[in-house]
């Protein structure tokens, strides 16, 4: 990433549409279509994983398997998986959040039927292609069905609780349940299939356009996932396989308690003896899936924050050396082209930030961030060096609109100093300062372009409920805001 550029950052399931939820269908090509018309070359998402059961896409059930909620049924109809009848009777959604429950009763359903149509009519090109993506995808595609299948078969996420011999993945037994489980199993390898199909057309679409895809990898993986059951040696875990370590950070920003993940940590020095095989294939993925890819909570590459399990807060913990070097390096060697950014934010090591510059990754500023301490704060435009990401907030952020509506004492002293008055007038110079900028890249939440307070906020770290619901519609999008972003991307020459 070389070039001056900007973008929107929006996830898939804050899109409009008619399933309750955003789509890789219609109204996503129709998003690569605006920001085709605004100038911007960018498009940021948060991990399409399958979200555990808090539908936070950062805790998944696989590293490698995509969210079927995200699956276009429209677009089923096209190729007769499913006929248009059975999407007239669903139910009410609202428009302006994800319903998640409602949405997963419904969509699940429907996907069944998708399946049970596919088994029974399924066309022979649409079989060709089914069967060409399990020839490339059955290294983690496998493992990944045979898991989903026994989470249900079992009625407990938690592969802990399932059978002995299958928890400790004995060979007889994976057999065994992989007989019992067939059907259930090949429908979580179609389902997957249908997933990825769309989502390489939409890639496609927006690469057409001139729109690059900005991925994000999370650091962890949800210790009731399919990774973790697989690959057990590459976590701190007991003899019953229970972790014995689990992840979070210190108390900062966001938490005077800290963050606590409950994500098993890894064992390092056993990946290294695995020569890094399982971290190398998960980012060498995630490069194909994207054009390029932030990893989050960067620095666990350097060091990890680990604390005992049964903790109740993330207070007391250690510091824990990774080896995110090795890795790197080796990737590197691997790959012409690691198009990385390194989530860097929070307290920030030299360490860190020598790992960070090594490879020459573009790190992160934050607007929101720079009114904290005083004019030689990092993340002041000013202050900026141009391999950098600069956005005025990011996913975990309140939108710049409620930020400024909360903000007391010295910050809104220094806020007003540089910004001037009238919230509405503070956001509009926050974009413009960013876009302005010697930051290789700006980044915007289409929560901002908006001009939307906090009830459109995202996610509220170390907050279990009431994340991750928020949805646009068109109708917000005003011709006006459409006008000011295309407008200062060429002003600004980005």
């Amino acid at each position: 990433m070389t070039e001056r550029k900007s973008g929107i950052l929006l996830h898939i399931t804050s899109m409009p549409g008619e399933e309750g939820i955003g789509t890789l269908g219609g109204d996503a090509f129709r998003f690569v279509d605006f920001l085709k018309e605004t100038n911007q070359k960018l498009w940021q998402i948060l991990p399409l994983g399958h979200p555990g059961d808090n539908n936070s896409p950062y805790q998944c059930y696989s590293a490698f398997a995509g969210n079927p909620l995200l699956i276009d049924l429209y677009n089923l109809t096209k190729e007769s998986l499913i006929a248009r009848e059975d999407l007239r009777n669903k139910p009410w959604f609202p428009e302006k959040y994800v319903d998640f429950a409602k949405v997963k009763g419904w969509k699940l359903t429907l996907l069944r039927k998708v399946f049970d149509n596919f088994k029974n009519n399924g066309t022979q090109k649409l079989q060709d292609e089914y069967k060409l993506f399990l020839k490339k995808n059955n290294w983690w595609v496998k493992d990944f069905s045979l898991f989903m299948a026994a989470k249900d078969h079992f009625k407990t996420a938690n592969w802990l609780e399932w059978e002995n011999n299958l928890k400790h993945r004995k060979k007889d037994t994976i057999k065994k349940y992989e007989n019992i489980l067939s059907r259930e199993i090949e429908y979580h390898k179609f389902i997957q299939f249908l997933f990825f199909k769309q989502w390489f057309k939409l890639k496609e679409y927006a690469n057409s356009k001139g729109i690059k895809i900005f991925g994000d990898l999370p650091f962890y993986v949800l210790g009731e996932s399919a990774d973790v059951w697989t690959n057990t040696k590459i976590f701190q875990l007991d003899e019953n396989l229970y972790p014995l370590r689990v992840g979070g950070v210190p108390p900062d920003y966001f938490s005077e308690t800290g963050q606590l993940w409950n994500n098993p940590v890894y064992d390092w020095q056993e990946i290294k003896k695995q020569k890094f095989e399982w971290w190398l294939l998960r980012l060498r993925y995630n490069l194909k899936l994207f054009d390029c890819l932030r990893i989050d909570h960067f620095r666990g590459l350097e060091s990890f924050w680990s604390v005992s399990a049964g903790e109740k807060n993330a207070i007391k913990g250690k510091w824990e050396s990774s080896a995110g070097f090795e890795l790197l390096k080796k990737l590197e060697q691997q790959m012409d082209d690691i198009s990385l950014i390194a989530e860097d934010l929070g307290k920030i090591t030299p360490e860190v930030e020598n790992l960070r510059d090594d490879f020459k990754l573009p790190g992160m500023k934050v607007l929101q961030f720079a009114f904290t301490t005083d004019e030689k704060n990092k993340h002041l435009p000013h202050n900026y060096s141009h391999r950098f990401v600069g956005y005025t907030g990011t996913h975990d952020n309140n939108t710049t609109l409620g930020w400024l509506h909360n903000i007391k004492g010295r910050e809104k002293r220094l806020v007003k100093k540089y910004l001037g008055k009238g919230n509405k007038r503070r956001l509009i110079r926050c974009i413009e300062i960013l876009w302005s900028s010697c930051a290789e890249t700006a980044i915007l939440p289409m929560q901002d372009l908006l001009m939307l307070g906090s009830k459109a906020r995202m996610n509220t770290p170390a907050i279990n409920s009431g994340n991750w619901l928020w949805r646009f519609r068109w109708n917000q999008l005003k011709t006006k805001r459409r006008k000011f972003l295309e407008e200062i991307t060429i002003k600004y020459n980005r």
